[in-house]
């Protein structure tokens, strides 16, 4: 595999440094990203952390990376306090429901990933279960008490961060300056109120539990990513990311139970997103603010809900309101109304083709000088953009200005000549590698594309030559045409008055 020429560099947090990124064995990259805890539907929230990374692993993937993307699914041991106290999240919902636990993880999984394919994030290679993987966790256990980093109290084993220097390193805090009921438990089971959850003892009533060493219980939180991050990307991993609230303790808890156990660094890059406030406010469920994207697609499009989250970058807050929401669609249709009527004036193209008339798509010349010029400096800055750690906005920019370019292509007229064909298709042909592929913006014929004066006109010269086809008795190359347009959403009517079409 070919890694193309760039010059990418990444804010790696823990060092908190712009770095060349350089994975650990080329073209190989092992990039893992924590999942969703699975008790409610997914919000606005998750859309930011899941975009994000989205982008990153297919402007990986465009430059030439071999990348195995792990992202797990946390379905028990996620606790209230998001630390060691509390209830499980999955048993809470599941108690409330009246319904096992598994089942409420079930549902949730299969709406997260639902709502997910809607906004076009590309599915991991690889989703692991935390409950799937409670022997490894075990066995993890086991070896940092054997080294010394962990101890067992009245059940439950923690993990020693007296035992661990480097402990806080990632976030900035020392462990002396840690003071106790800090997002951690105060309990007279620990050594120190830092010390975190390697396994919990499960009280009475506990529906997820499994046998250990230690007794009958579940895994704390934070070991989970930690155990499945390793057992498909390696001892060491290229990339992991996740949502800055995760950093502490969630992320620094998985560095020092990793590194402890192997003495090999944990994380080569850590990359962690901003998050999505409403009036400045961080949106999250707990504070009942949020938005789920399920209320979210009923009021906009899910590549409208894309592009608002690409306008920021992954490493900054995005302020929600429904009025930037609102600006974002009326300007994303231009971009879907250019993309939508190219590819109707490319099927046209080909379908005259096939048919042996007029222009030949295959022999279509290459974009004038000009437009390719033009062009590649777009592309150029599209790139230079994503090097500077995935800065989307400005990449967005470079996708905007190549639509303007097609639109001002197709002002012109004369869509029948050969070179002006050949300068709207290059345009788009950008559109579709930089915006779709690499963005993941689908762009596709839209009702708001279909009211333009361009696309009638161009739909009108498609029914002309079928009607000159089937007056020939032509009526296999009618029928080629016709399913040229149903496969481009377009279909045809024939009444005793002519033929007419619609939108599917």
């Amino acid at each position: 595999m070919t890694i193309r020429e760039n010059d990418l560099h990444v804010t790696n947090t823990l060092t908190r440094r712009r770095e060349k990124f350089e994975p650990l064995s080329p073209p190989h990259v092992g990039m893992y990203v924590c999942g969703p805890t699975v008790y409610g539907d997914a919000h606005l929230g998750h859309a930011k952390s899941y975009i994000s990374f989205d982008i990153i692993v297919r402007y990986l993937r465009y430059l030439g990376y071999d990348v195995t993307y792990v992202q797990n699914v946390t379905d028990v041991g996620h606790l209230t306090d998001d630390a060691d106290a509390g209830e499980d999240k999955v048993e809470k919902a599941a108690r409330a429901k009246k319904v096992h636990p598994m089942q409420i993880a079930e549902h949730f999984t299969r709406r997260y990933f639902e709502d997910m394919d809607r906004l076009n994030v590309l599915r991991p290679d690889i989703s692991p279960r935390a409950s799937g993987h409670i022997v490894e966790q075990i066995e993890h256990t086991k070896r940092l008490i054997e080294g010394g980093h962990a101890y067992e109290a009245n059940g439950s084993v923690y993990f020693d961060v007296a035992s661990w220097p480097a402990y806080g390193r990632l976030s900035g805090r020392s462990v002396k300056e840690m003071q106790a009921g800090a997002r951690v438990e105060v309990s007279a089971e620990k050594r120190h109120p830092a010390d975190f959850a390697l396994w919990k003892r499960a009280e009475p009533g506990h529906i997820m539990q499994w046998p250990s060493p230690w007794g009958v219980g579940y895994p704390g939180w934070h070991i989970e990513c930690t155990v499945m991050g390793q057992k498909y990307l390696g001892e060491t991993l290229d990339i992991h990311g996740g949502g800055i609230e995760n950093q502490f303790p969630h992320h620094e808890d998985e560095i020092a139970q990793a590194e402890a156990a192997t003495g090999k660094p944990f994380v080569r890059y850590w990359l962690h997103n901003n998050m999505v406030t409403v009036g400045g406010q961080k949106m999250g469920k707990s504070l009942g603010n949020f938005l789920t994207l399920r209320d979210a697609f009923k009021k906009w499009d899910p590549m409208v809900i894309r592009l608002f989250i690409l306008q920021s970058h992954y490493r900054s807050p995005t302020d929600f309101s429904e009025d930037a929401l609102d600006a974002v669609d009326k300007g994303f249709s231009k971009i879907r109304a250019f993309a939508s009527s190219a590819d109707i004036h490319l099927d046209l193209n080909r379908t005259i083709a096939a048919m042996g008339k007029g222009t030949d798509g295959g022999s279509r010349p290459p974009a004038r000088s000009g437009i390719t010029s033009t062009l590649d400096k777009c592309y150029s800055r599209f790139r230079e953009a994503m090097d500077s750690d995935f800065n989307s906005p400005q990449a967005l920019a470079q996708v905007f200005k190549i639509a303007d370019l097609g639109w001002d292509l197709m002002a012109e007229g004369d869509l029948e000549d050969k070179q002006k064909m050949a300068d709207v298709f290059a345009a788009r042909r950008a559109l579709r590698e930089l915006a779709e592929d690499v963005l993941g913006l689908n762009i596709s014929v839209t009702q708001e594309a279909v009211q333009l004066d361009v696309l009638p006109k161009v739909i009108d010269i498609i029914i002309e030559q079928r009607a000159e086809a089937r007056k020939a008795k032509d009526f296999k190359g009618a029928d080629a045409i016709r399913n040229c347009l149903a496969e481009a959403g377009i279909w045809l009517e024939d009444t005793p008055d002519g033929t007419t079409w619609r939108i599917k």
